[in-house]
Formats: structure tokens, C-alpha cells, sequence
């Protein structure tokens, strides 16, 4: 029942494809960077939103376009180094995703232009002065919704899970998420109590589970960064052993046999992207861009899963799925 096509957040590329009708300014090739704290995308990786978006502006790569692209492989101590690279082969942009890449590119220039395909509360993070007028040289797409959606992931569990007391929150650390006070607000609201478990490195997820187990936890909410999407697999198959029902934001959990995931539609993330990118290459300035919030979201359920956890979906939940993995 796949109805809204999906696309990743972790990496991204760019195929030949058609020119559009709008031509760029003749004979001009542009020059992109791309900076991202993982590995690169799996051939397979459906990118098509922001490929796509960019082929029908006129941006082909190997005619009028060319990409340099870097990837931290989730050692974040090599970003630095990595955003002053591309601004030395002076792009006229960088393309970027994650809190820690952004805030590499803002520390290694305010002259180049970047375009964010993802971020969890810049204003908060200190990356854009504010949603509306962004100012310096940073806009694109945020991830964030609001302390509201916090309460709506803590719903569904609460939904879900029969007489649900203990939710915790699987972290990945360095990352940026909500606040404990808004989880802990949201959780209060709801009745539950919020415990933390935390991961920086694959080692560390093994453990964290069995302190979530130990400490009673009924499910879970995932706030992840590259490390834990790249280990999402050991994420879903150690979340059936233990029996916990686990929630997450990247459809990619669900498919990788986590429970459920509700979080912002991709296809509509890396079209607003491409979109900023042919504002700025035309002419436009980040500054007067604002940065834009979600609007539409994707729930994929796992019903495999929840047969084996032993959960029965409520159909009201079933009904408003995007996607159910059976």
C-alpha cells in the first residue's frame, strides 16, 4: 500500500537527464559541493526527488554541472577539514544535510552559498538567525516540526502499545534532537515517563538495548544520526529480540523491520532543496530565503514486526498509513 514514494536523507547524486525548456545562461557550468557526515549512497539509494527536480531546471551533470563530493564517513572530526576543501575550489554552492556538516560549512565561510537538505532546529542550533529571513549565507529545507510533533511520535506509541508506561529515548550522542524537556513535557501530557539510552558508536547499541530492557522500557523513540541509520538493521533486529516496538523517523527503519516510522515526506524534502539550489544559482540570496518546515508526513507500519512482537494494530492507525510492510 505504497502510496508517497520515499527518499533517503542520507547522501545524495546526480544523473544526465534531459535539459529543461528554461535554459541556463549559456556556455555556464556551474560548480556544486556536496558535504555529508556519511559514506556515500548505495547505488540503489532512491535519490530521484532532488535528481530529478535538478534535470527538469537544466542542471546535468557532465554538461553544465559539476559535483564535488565529500563524505566524513560518520567520523565528524574529519567535517572541518572536509568544508574547508570545497570552499577552497570556490563551488557556488555547497549542498548539505545534518546539524554537524552544517556547522562545519558556517565556521569555513559566510561568502558561499549553502543549502541545507536537512537540519533539525537550525534556529536553535545557532545555524539561521530565524526561519523566516535565515540572513548569512545558509537556507534550504529543515526537518523540524515543532515540539508538537514530539507529542504526536509519543501518541502513536501510546496507541499502539497496550498500557504503556515507560518510553525510552534511544540516542545517538553529539546529535541534535528535542530537548529532554520537551520529550519529557510531551510524555508527562501523555502519561508516560521518558529514561535515555544513549549510543556513539555500533559497539555501544547492543548495550543500550539491554539497558532499555533492564529498565522496563515498553517501547521506544528513535533519535538517530548517520552512525545509527548506517546500523539500522542491528537497530530493527535487536529491537524484535528484545520485544520492544520501536518508532523512528526515516522510512528506511521500517523497511529495515523496526515497527513504525512518521516523519516528514522526503520526496517533498529534496524537491525544496532542488528548488533552492536554481533560486541561489540564479541570482538569489540565502538570506532572503526562507527556510522551509515540513508540511507532509509519511507513517509506514511494520505489520511482520508487529506479528512478532505480538501487537495488534488499531485500524485507525492502519488506515492512515502511507505504507504497510506486511
Amino acid at each position: 500500500m505504497d502510496r508517497r514514494q520515499f527518499v533517503g536523507i542520507v547522501g545524495l547524486s546526480l544523473l544526465p537527464a534531459p535539459l529543461a525548456a528554461e535554459a541556463q545562461q549559456a556556455g555556464r557550468t556551474y560548480r556544486i559541493g556536496y558535504l555529508f557526515d556519511g559514506r556515500p549512497p548505495d547505488p540503489r539509494s532512491p535519490t530521484k526527488a532532488l535528481e530529478e527536480t535538478l534535470s527538469d531546471l537544466g542542471y546535468v551533470e557532465g554538461k553544465n554541472l559539476v559535483v564535488e563530493r565529500r563524505f566524513a564517513a560518520f567520523n565528524d572530526d574529519r567535517l572541518p577539514d572536509l568544508a574547508a576543501e570545497l570552499v577552497r575550489l570556490k563551488p557556488d554552492l555547497i549542498v548539505t544535510g545534518g546539524n554537524q556538516s552544517i556547522a562545519a560549512l558556517k565556521q569555513a565561510t559566510t561568502a558561499v552559498p549553502i543549502v541545507m537538505t536537512w537540519a533539525m532546529d537550525p534556529v536553535g542550533a545557532g545555524l539561521v538567525t530565524s526561519l523566516a529571513r535565515p540572513g548569512g549565507n545558509i537556507t534550504g529545507v529543515s526537518l523540524s516540526a515543532g515540539p508538537e510533533f514530539v507529542a504526536k511520535e509519543l501518541g502513536i506509541l501510546n496507541e499502539i502499545v497496550p498500557k504503556l508506561s515507560r518510553v525510552a529515548i534511544l540516542r545517538q550522542t553529539g546529535r541534535p534532537g528535542a530537548e529532554p524537556a520537551v520529550l519529557e513535557s510531551a510524555a508527562r501530557k501523555l502519561g508516560l515517563t521518558i529514561l535515555f539510552a544513549d549510543v556513539r558508536t555500533p559497539s555501544d547499541i547492543e548495550g543500550a538495548f539491554a539497558t532499555m530492557t533492564r529498565s522496563r522500557a515498553g517501547a521506544f523513540l528513535m533519535l538517530g544520526g548517520s552512525m545509527t541509520h548506517a546500523s539500522r538493521q542491528q537497530i530493527a533486529d535487536l529491537a524484535v529480540q528484545h520485544r520492544l516496538p520501536g518508532l523512528s523517523l526515516l522510512r528506511e527503519y521500517a523497511e529495515a523491520g523496526l515497527l513504525l516510522t512518521y516523519g516528514p515526506n522526503q520526496v517533498a524534502q529534496y524537491r525544496g532543496a532542488a528548488t533552492y539550489i536554481d533560486k541561489i544559482l540564479k541570482g538569489a540570496k540565502p538570506a532572503d530565503l526562507p527556510v522551509e518546515q515540513p508540511t507532509k508526513f509519511d507513517l509506514v507500519i511494520n505489520l511482520k514486526t508487529a506479528k512478532a512482537l505480538g501487537l495488534t494494530i488499531p485500524q485507525s492507525l492502519l488506515l492512515r498509513a502511507d505504507q504497510v510492510i506486511e
